[in-house]
Formats: C-alpha cells, sequence, structure tokens
C-alpha cells in the first residue's frame, strides 16, 4: 500500500512536441518565420553548422509562435488535469526553447515546473534524461513521450506514458520500463496522405483535356497518352503546391471551421512528413514532364508553379488581383493541355475560361466571408476581405458568369464552329444549360449551401452531373 502511494505521488513529467500538442513547435517557428521573410532560409545553414540549440534560438528571436493557434492533444491534458488533481507534480520537460515552453505553460496553466532548452542546453534525450534524474532521482518519476528521442528517458522514469508509438516502440520500451497507459488515434496515415495532396482537387486538371477535345483529335492515341501525362504531371507539381500552402496557413487554417481538420492544421499528420512530400511530387511532375512531353509544356509547367508558389506567399492576401490570378491558373492549365498535344488553344476557349473561372473565384471568396460572417468575424485572416465586400463580390461574380455565357453564344455564331460542327444550332442548349448552371451555383452561394471550392462541389453535385452529360450529349449531336 506504501509503494502504491509512493508511486502517485511522484512527478509526473511530460514532453511537450508531439506529446501536449500535437505537432512540433520549432517547424512551426521555421514556417511561420519563411512565410514572413523567405530569405531567411538562405542564413539556416550557417545557423545549423553551430549547433541544434543555436538554430532555435536565432529562430525564436525572430517569432514565438501564438500558444493559442497549436493544435492541443486534448487527451494528454486531460488525463494531466486529472493527475494534477489527484496531488501529483506535473513537470513540462521540452527541447524546445525556453521563450516556447513558456507561452504553452502559460496558456495551459497546470505545471508546477517548466525545464527547457536555455543557456546552450538542448533538453532532449540524454540531456533531457540527466536534469530529470539530477532533480527527481533514477525511478523518482513518471515521464511522458512520443518519439525515439525520448527513449534515453523513459529508461530512466519509474512509468512510461506513450503517445502516438509504433509497434516497435512500444516494444522497446516495456523491455526496460512499464508502460502504463498508451495515447492513440486509429487515422490511417495513408488515407492522411491522400487526403493532404488532395487527390480530389485533380479533377481541376481535366481542364487539360478540354484542347484535345475541342479539336475533335480523341481518336489519336499519341496525342491522349500525353494528355494523360500532362494530366499526372500536373497533378503532382498542384498537389506539392498544396501541401506547401498547407504548411504556410497552419494559423488560419486553425481558425476555419473545416480547415482546422486537415492533416497539417490538425496535428495528425507530423510537418517534417510535409517537408519530404512537397520536394517529392514536385520532383515526379517536373521529371515526367522533361522526359515524356513537350518542352513547351515544361515551361508552363513551371509558370504554374511560379504563380502558385506566388499566391500562396503574397497574391492570395491581395483583393481582386487575388481571383483573377485564380482564373489565369485555371486557364493556363488549357494552355498547358494544348501545347502537350500540340493543338492551338482556341481564343475563344480561352476568353470563356477566363471569365467562367474568375466567377467560380468568386464564389470560393464569397463562401469564405459567409464562414467568417457566420462567426461574428469581419475580416477573413490570410486575406485581403472584409465581410462587407460581399455586396461587391455578389454583383461581379455573377457577372463574370454571364459574360462566360455570352462568349460562348458568340463561339456558337463564329466561323470555327461552321467548321468544326456539322449540327451548330444544338450548341445553343449548351448555352441555356451553363446558364442554369452558373445562376445556380450563385443562387446555392447565396444561401451558403456552397462548399469553399466550388469545383469540389462539382464534383459532388448530382445536378452539376447531369447538366455535364446532358452539355456532353448535345456536343457530340451537334458534332455528328
Amino acid at each position: 500500500m506504501i509503494n502504491i502511494n509512493e508511486n502517485i505521488l511522484k512527478p509526473l513529467c511530460v514532453d511537450l512536441d508531439g506529446t501536449i500538442i500535437r505537432t512540433d513547435s520549432l517547424m512551426e517557428s521555421i514556417l511561420v518565420s519563411l512565410k514572413k521573410n523567405p530569405l531567411l532560409f538562405i542564413l539556416f545553414p550557417f545557423w545549423i553548422i553551430r549547433g541544434r540549440y543555436y538554430f532555435k534560438s536565432q529562430i525564436a528571436k525572430r517569432i514565438i509562435p501564438n500558444p493559442k493557434s497549436y493544435p492541443y492533444n486534448h487527451s494528454v491534458i486531460e488525463y494531466l488535469v486529472n493527475e494534477k488533481r489527484n496531488g501529483r507534480e506535473i513537470i513540462l520537460a521540452t527541447a524546445s526553447i525556453k521563450g516556447i515552453a513558456d507561452s504553452v505553460a502559460s496558456e495551459i496553466g497546470i505545471f508546477n515546473n517548466v525545464l527547457s532548452s536555455e543557456n546552450s542546453n538542448n533538453l532532449r534525450a540524454k540531456s533531457k534524461r540527466d536534469k530529470l534524474v539530477e532533480l527527481y532521482g533514477e525511478r523518482g518519476f513518471d515521464y511522458i513521450g512520443d518519439s525515439k528521442a525520448d527513449f534515453e528517458v523513459w529508461n530512466k522514469a519509474d512509468k512510461a506514458i506513450m503517445v502516438e508509438p509504433s509497434g516497435s516502440m512500444i516494444k522497446k520500451v516495456s523491455g526496460n520500463t512499464e508502460i502504463i497507459k498508451i495515447f492513440k488515434h486509429d487515422k490511417s496515415k495513408f488515407k492522411l496522405i491522400l487526403k493532404e495532396i488532395r487527390v480530389y482537387q485533380w479533377l481541376k486538371n481535366i481542364l487539360i483535356f478540354f484542347p484535345l477535345l475541342m479539336a475533335h483529335k480523341v481518336t489519336d492515341l499519341n496525342m491522349i497518352l500525353n494528355a494523360v501525362f500532362a494530366f499526372i504531371s500536373f497533378s503532382l507539381i498542384a498537389s506539392a503546391v498544396y501541401v506547401t500552402n498547407d504548411l504556410l496557413d497552419l494559423e488560419s487554417d486553425r481558425l476555419h471551421p473545416r480547415k482546422k481538420n486537415r492533416p497539417f492544421a490538425s496535428g495528425h499528420l507530423k510537418l517534417q512528413l510535409g517537408f519530404l512530400m512537397s520536394p517529392i511530387l514536385m520532383a515526379g511532375g517536373i521529371l515526367l514532364a522533361i522526359f515524356l512531353l513537350p518542352i513547351e509544356f515544361f515551361y508552363f509547367l513551371l509558370i504554374y508553379f511560379v504563380l502558385t508558389t506566388t499566391y500562396s506567399f503574397y497574391l492570395k492576401k491581395q483583393p481582386i488581383f487575388d481571383v483573377i490570378v485564380l482564373a489565369c491558373l485555371y486557364t493556363l492549365r488549357l494552355v498547358a493541355g494544348a501545347t502537350a498535344v500540340n493543338v492551338t488553344a482556341s481564343p475563344w476557349l480561352l476568353g470563356f475560361s477566363i471569365f467562367l473561372f474568375l466567377s467560380l473565384a468568386f464564389i470560393k471568396r464569397y463562401t469564405e466571408l459567409l464562414v467568417i460572417r457566420e462567426l461574428n468575424k469581419n475580416e477573413s485572416k490570410g486575406r485581403g476581405y472584409l465581410v462587407e465586400d460581399m455586396n461587391l463580390i455578389s454583383n461581379m461574380g455573377p457577372a463574370s458568369g454571364y459574360i462566360s455565357v455570352m462568349v460562348l453564344a458568340l463561339y456558337v455564331n463564329s466561323k470555327e464552329v461552321i467548321a468544326l460542327y456539322h449540327k451548330p444550332e444544338l450548341l445553343w442548349l449548351v448555352v441555356l444549360c451553363l446558364l442554369f448552371w452558373i445562376s445556380r451555383m450563385w443562387l446555392l452561394a447565396f444561401r451558403g449551401k456552397m462548399e469553399d471550392d466550388p469545383l469540389v462541389f462539382t464534383g459532388k453535385d448530382w445536378v452539376s452531373y447531369v447538366v455535364g452529360a446532358i452539355v456532353g450529349i448535345l456536343a457530340i449531336g451537334a458534332a455528328l
């Protein structure tokens, strides 16, 4: 009985990164600092060669992330709170720099003591083990951790508590220290990766096939193969940009009711993985373009990457200009698709695309502001829009959509249509279908029934599928 009481009163020491918070505070600090000043990346190698502590301290001099923005592991915190109520001393023992550790400790408010990296001592692995043994003695404390760096600490702890451990980690720790609790969620890493690279967003890249369809070259196997390669290449580059964008937008995503559930923002996918995923996806898309497609396609792919990266860092904060850039990015897919199959992109198609996707981009912004208004806020964080801009957007958006309908109507009456279609009069019904679809999309947006991305919504909307099928049948009928 005495031994049980002694065990209960032993200090409970807990790690920060990956344990109390579902992320890495250093990685978060690096991302925030790079977002504010991308040129800092040049200095990183010079800081790193001077040691891990020096690198952390230099980052901390420039940025300490807001502790409210972290994705906290509420199960672990609840456990700590209950142990605190039972009379245990709760110690935060982290390799994070002192400023970060203190900010989180202040935010949670349950710790009796905070041990962190300071005075050139990086409190990690053996260093953390030695500090805890010095303060509480060997087997004089219990420890909660999550990584391989915690093995050294668990070896000297009385009891081990593990957060998201692998099977091999459990086996290794249990051989030396009793494991009394394991915190683990059931989310599949593979599914999280698929969610992060946004496979469903690849729907947008179907635009690459449109020049092939418009040129009536769908029976040419080589052209079809090139279009498929171009689709995959664009999709890989787009996914690399999505990963980079999510890494840079962690704080703003966590304030959003839906985006907060993204794998990196929620902390269910490690940020370190993102630093690997983005360059791997990028390399795949580039190599595919260089070796299997015309060099001109690679140039457009490069323009797309530069423009989307610039958009992520800066352009998306510029109101009106941001939606024009989005419309251009969609149109760029059409141009790249035409280049991949060596056909000329119709000026009619490009004009139609610009205005149609400008309208859809305005829907995206309108929907975001609708969510902001429902949260009783006035400004969209990370964007340049205010809630009072909704009236202006609701005028410009439908107008852009109707201009795209007008461009299509003019195209139907052009000499190009007469040359390509045997029954061009059927295309007037396509004009009516598009008029209905755009009007309905804006009606749903006004009613608050639109998702953040109207193209993703389209991929799930049965009415859009019916309209698309009718348009396809009419186009085929006009061509025959």
